[in-house]
């Protein structure tokens, strides 16, 4: 595909968005359609969907349109290209830059793509960082990697990687943690991953675990589990009875084969087969992700007030359901990737008025700032 028409499959893409599908079907709908694309321009017209999403607002101001076609104009315009290079209408070329597709002047709110209605609360958050944290999820987020210490240290990693065209670099957020400076795309593919070296993983992620109260020997329960990120780092950084749940089992699906590949033992429960007594319970709750809106930028729009409200209830419930599997003594840990305080200190604060058996011992606040997503931890001692 000619650069030209990466664009118009980007904007066709965009446009299916907008319209009100998920972004990543939308791209595979595209991609099954278009047996033509290679793997290179599979990469190139994902990561400009993912562009004009990440700038929806500021895009549309720079591009003269809320489309698929005004994103692409004013994400290129934003990074200092000339659109009238790619929109030339030769071929499969999307159609001349018109007059009427200029740029139009934009709102502070619209120039950090932030939504009307949540910057309140997002400004109370944040304090001064707000802008700051705002412009920084504008940007694609870095890949890190988590090295698994059962399988090596942080050196050896490197060195595998590096052999197979991969350069890392430490990052100061885990001890674990490498940044991934080129060749990216290799990662999937390459042995070290294969073989259960590294896993991708946020290096925030990896800050929260490493956050974590964890020695040989505890019964752990990963409450949130999803697809096991945190299961296997905790599984990595201690010998655990280290037992996974997630109030839908189906997420968790691939979690067996890829504690088979860290070597790590993690039992799978569902609900009703939860014993109880743990001496560590980390609870990571469904949330709004508005510290990862860099990997999943359409999440952003989609949220609104009622949504919001409606995630706020359910975190109160799991945080409820959680400390009831913790032992007398023991640890609950909640943690989201949120940036909200309706979604992190609000909720433990009306979770210990609720349940006086447990007091607050620390709490810890990432922001993009810190190289990584948004997240925050709270250590509650039972």
């Amino acid at each position: 595909m000619t650069p030209g028409a990466r664009v118009a499959a980007a904007i066709a893409v965009l446009d299916r968005v907008l319209a009100g599908e998920a972004a990543e079907k939308a791209l595979v709908n595209w991609a099954r359609g278009s047996r033509f694309a290679g793997s290179g321009d599979r990469a190139v017209v994902r990561d400009h969907v993912f562009d004009g999403l990440r700038r929806m607002r500021s895009a549309a101001a720079l591009g003269g349109a809320a489309t698929g076609r005004g994103l692409i104009l004013g994400v290129l315009r934003a990074q200092g290209v000339d659109p009238a290079t790619l929109f030339t209408g030769d071929g499969h070329a999307p159609a001349p830059v018109a007059a009427e597709e200029a740029a139009r002047p934009m709102t502070e709110l619209e120039a950090l793509d932030c939504p009307d209605w949540l910057a309140p609360q997002m400004q109370a958050s944040l304090g001064g960082a707000f802008a700051q944290v705002m412009q920084a999820m504008q940007s694609r987020a870095p890949v890190f990697l988590r090295v698994n210490l059962r399988k090596g240290n942080v050196a050896r990693a490197q060195a595998l990687l590096a052999a197979e065209g991969i350069t890392a670099q430490p990052h100061p957020l885990a001890e674990t943690a490498l940044e991934v400076t080129a060749g990216a795309r290799r990662v999937a593919g390459s042995a070290c991953y294969r073989e259960g070296v590294v896993e991708l993983q946020d290096a925030a992620s990896q800050a929260v675990v490493q956050a974590l109260p964890l020695a040989d020997g505890l019964r752990v329960l990963d409450y949130c589990a999803g697809g096991g990120g945190k299961t296997l780092a905790m599984g990595a950084l201690a010998r655990l009875d280290l037992t996974a749940h997630d109030a839908d089992p189906r997420r968790m699906a691939d979690l067996p084969a890829r504690a088979a590949r860290a070597g790590v033992r993690v039992k799978l429960a569902e609900s009703h087969a939860l014993s109880g007594g743990y001496d560590l319970v980390l609870a990571d709750a469904p949330c709004s992700g508005s510290g990862a809106w860099r990997r999943q930028p359409e999440a952003r729009w989609r949220l609104d007030a009622g949504r919001l409200a409606a995630l706020n209830a359910l975190q109160d419930e799991v945080l409820d359901k959680a400390a009831a599997q913790v032992r007398p003594g023991g640890w609950l840990a909640y943690a989201t990737c949120s940036l909200l305080d309706c979604e992190n200190t609000e909720r433990v604060e009306a979770f210990l008025a609720r349940n006086p058996r447990f007091a607050p011992d620390r709490q810890m606040r990432l922001t993009p700032l810190d190289g990584g997503d948004g997240f925050f931890l709270a250590l509650l001692r039972g």
